[in-house]
């Protein structure tokens, strides 16, 4: 216990010194939201693969998934890497921040108002975000309330929220954006170290590698084959008991990535090409050792069923959030110290993330223009400044009232899954076809914000009506982001061309001589 708190301590120490320093860079919007558009590779690299991986990953997503799928469970890390990662930064990492710049827009609202002369489809697309978010970050804490329950036991679910949004808030609110992106580096290098610590004592307590692949072989899956009872080794298989629903996780929580804000948000910030080059490369790499060795971990679970008290259902008595926890409890005090400091790093750095894209978002995009016509420079900082504050209470709120609840996204993946549904069907091909054609209209970005919340709340409010496919949060996030990368273009070809001067003036920023060593281009003779 000593160990443990002695090493809260001096990590948050280190947080708030960082978030102390980086005042001078937070006086503006553009420092405040986008450190300057100055932010190197390895900062930018850490702090997208930090955003993307939090408790809910290593808590929720690797226990449930890994105990549904086993092993099959790290296609969800591999496709991280190289769809939410490598093809990610691939596709979207300069032109975003070539077309973000050149319309001097900060946030994905602004963009969509620039780029498609809409106020009104930037005012829906920052209430899109401000609702959603909520329920995401609420998620981050109840994650964190496990690991903090079996590292500190007899400590209150509430404190821990508590703990967790002050320290936060403090750090953001002094530093901004360039605070955060150092503190997400620090975050990621404990959590690359702290993954391969968990998953080598974790494999050792069972025996080693091929004796926990043994073990977990000899579990019958739910699966029935040809009257035949349920099937041995289907849990160490390649693609698991039940393939379409783990590829429908694939989908969500790779492809979900291009579409979500405070992911695409880290491309407006980086400094130049070589950073997109280099970062690409590091985010990929982080995101296979993170989110790799996350779901292979969770692969485990089921070695620890009778720790688990498992229902007749076939679940955990305790919920899928258990799973992880329970894993790791008896590991040595320095592992768990370690563990404390992995999942903390990686809920505080997502929960930065996304207080300062709501924050920012509803400032620039709503309040400025609307509510205050135009509000002055210092003006804007101080009101995210206030709204840190007010997002990270109403989180922390819903966080402890979900807590315990028997609701239907009572469990932390579907908290995730009904954000990352509702924004990323929203925002991924409206983001993604206003940046390569010339030819996508407002009109289809509004039929992409209606269908996929229309079908994600459905999911909610309506889940005993759907067919079977669309009663999961994650299933339904997955398909309206499909959806939309079909429903933009057809919309776009039977509705009006956008006015051709508008597109033009966006478009020409490609087309902007830059000088290049010939290394990179041949010269003409």
């Amino acid at each position: 216990m000593i160990l443990n708190y002695a090493t809260l301590f001096v990590y948050f120490a280190v947080l708030v010194g960082i978030g102390l320093y980086c005042r001078r860079h937070a006086t503006d919007v553009n420092g405040f939201v986008l450190g300057g558009r100055a932010v190197g590779a390895w900062l930018t690299a850490f702090a997208y693969g930090t955003s993307y991986f939090s408790a809910v990953v290593f808590v929720g997503y690797a226990g449930q998934f890994g105990w549904r799928y086993g092993i099959a469970a790290t296609w969800a890390g591999i496709g991280n890497a190289l769809i939410g990662s490598l093809l990610a930064w691939a596709v979207l990492g300069r032109r975003t921040r070539i077309m973000t710049q050149h319309l001097d827009s900060a946030t994905m609202p602004q963009f969509f108002l620039k780029r498609f002369e809409s106020r009104s489809l930037q005012l829906a697309a920052a209430l899109i975000i401000f609702v959603f978010m909520i329920p995401y970050t609420a998620s981050l804490y109840n994650g964190l309330s496990r690991l903090f329950g079996m590292a500190f036991p007899g400590m209150s679910y509430t404190w821990c929220i508590v703990l967790m949004a002050v320290l936060t808030a403090v750090y953001v609110i002094a530093g901004g954006y360039m605070a955060t992106a150092i503190n997400d580096f620090l975050q990621g290098i404990v959590m690359l170290f702290g993954i391969a610590a968990v998953i080598v004592a974790v494999v050792r307590a069972q025996g080693g590698l091929m004796a926990a692949m043994d073990g977990l072989s000899r579990i019958a899956g739910p699966e029935t084959v040809a009257g035949r009872g349920p099937t041995p080794g289907v849990f160490t298989s390649f693609l698991g008991p039940d393939p379409l629903n783990l590829l429908f996780v694939v989908i969500l929580t790779s492809l979900g990535t291009w579409g979500l804000p405070q992911m695409v948000q880290k491309f407006y910030a980086i400094r130049n090409e070589g950073a997109i080059v280099k970062g690409t490369v590091i985010s990929t790499l982080f995101a296979f050792v993170v989110a790799g060795g996350s779901y292979f971990l969770g692969g485990f679970g089921r070695l620890f069923s009778p720790q688990l008290a498992v229902t007749a259902a076939g679940v955990p008595a305790d919920g899928f959030d258990a799973i992880v926890p329970k894993m790791l409890e008896s590991l040595s005090p320095v592992l768990i110290a370690l563990v404390v400091i992995l999942v903390l790093s990686a809920s505080m750095s997502t929960l930065s993330s996304l207080v300062i894209t709501s924050s920012s978002t509803l400032t620039i995009d709503f309040i400025n223009g609307t509510l205050v016509k135009k509000m002055k420079d210092r003006s804007q900082v101080l009101c995210m400044r206030l709204l840190i504050v007010v997002f990270i209470a109403a989180s922390a709120v819903l966080a402890v009232v979900q807590y315990g609840s028997t609701s239907p996204i009572a469990f932390i993946a579907q908290m995730m899954g009904v954000s990352w549904g509702a924004m990323a069907g929203a925002f991924l091909a409206p983001f993604l076809y206003a940046l390569y054609s010339k030819r996508t209209t407002a009109a289809a970005c509004w039929c992409c914000f209606v269908f996929a919340l229309a079908l994600t709340l459905s999911g909610v409010f309506l889940r005993p009506c759907m067919p079977p496919l669309l009663q999961s949060p994650i299933n339904t996030g997955a398909i309206a982001m499909l959806a939309g990368l079909v429903i933009v273009p057809v919309v776009s070809w039977f509705t009006k061309k956008p006015p051709e001067a508008m597109v033009e003036d966006a478009f020409a920023c490609y087309y902007a001589p830059s000088q290049v060593p010939q290394k990179t281009a041949l010269s003409s003779l």
